[in-house]
């Protein structure tokens, strides 16, 4: 399994008041998954891409990610799993606006550097994998357009190309299709399905688009911080 959450509670406290966001979550998930996470505001979607992502940590219960169990890490190595292992997708895009098209795309390959266990790679390597992505998701004319002179459906590309520039085993997609019109939605979406096939990464969305229910091999069903039930497709 390359995600494993075990007895996962997660609490937030306001004021004096505390709640439970999870309630003993215990999902698997194995590598070539495309897996959706499905449920009503409010009943912990965002709270499991925030764990799997290791931005936020549980209040209690195992959380595993490629085979090293998170609680465990001290923080240096939990931002070379950030870096290395996970990529992720934002509703909003999250693109920077002073860089172009191919400096956003090749930004997490230069922050990478310092915490990589890995050889860097150099400029020429750099420049050749950024490249690739820009052929394949289209936007090789647009290597030196910034963001502002985007659509957002090629700004998501632009996204999309960015989480994918460090080879992750894991995409973490927060409604990536919400602030696309249904055409742009499918390509982005059908861009993902072609990585998850041909390089056997794993996805999983926080999403309320039954396009992508229909695409995805699981949901994950949620209501109330627990898992409410589950769906498979073979």
């Amino acid at each position: 399994m390359i995600i494993a959450l075990k007895n996962v509670w997660k609490t937030y406290s306001m004021g004096k008041v505390r709640f439970d966001a999870l309630k003993e979550i215990n999902l698997e998930l194995k590598r070539g998954d495309f897996a959706a996470l499905a449920g009503p505001s409010g009943s912990g979607k965002t709270t499991i891409m925030n764990i799997i992502g290791l931005i936020d940590t549980p209040e209690r219960g195992c959380v595993v990610i490629d085979g090293a169990e998170t609680g465990a890490l001290n923080s240096s190595e939990l931002t070379r799993i950030r870096q290395e292992v996970i990529g992720f997708i934002f509703q909003s895009f999250n693109l920077l606006p002073v860089l172009n098209v191919f400096e956003n795309i090749e930004l997490p390959l230069l922050l990478g550097r310092k915490n990589s266990r890995s050889r860097a790679l150099s400029k020429q390597q750099r420049k050749e994998r950024v490249e690739s992505l820009l052929e394949e998701v289209g936007l090789a004319d647009k290597r030196f357009n910034r963001p502002a002179e985007l659509s957002g459906g090629q700004q998501q590309r632009v996204a999309v190309a960015r989480a994918l520039v460090n080879e992750p085993k894991i995409v973490i997609a927060d409604e990536p299709t919400a602030n696309l019109d249904s055409e742009n939605g499918t390509r982005v979406l059908g861009l993902m399905k072609k990585v998850n096939a041909e390089r056997d990464t794993t996805f999983i969305f926080s999403t309320h688009d039954e396009t992508i229910w229909e695409m995805a091999n699981r949901i994950i069903f949620l209501h109330d911080g627990k898992i409410a039930r589950e769906a498979a497709r073979t």
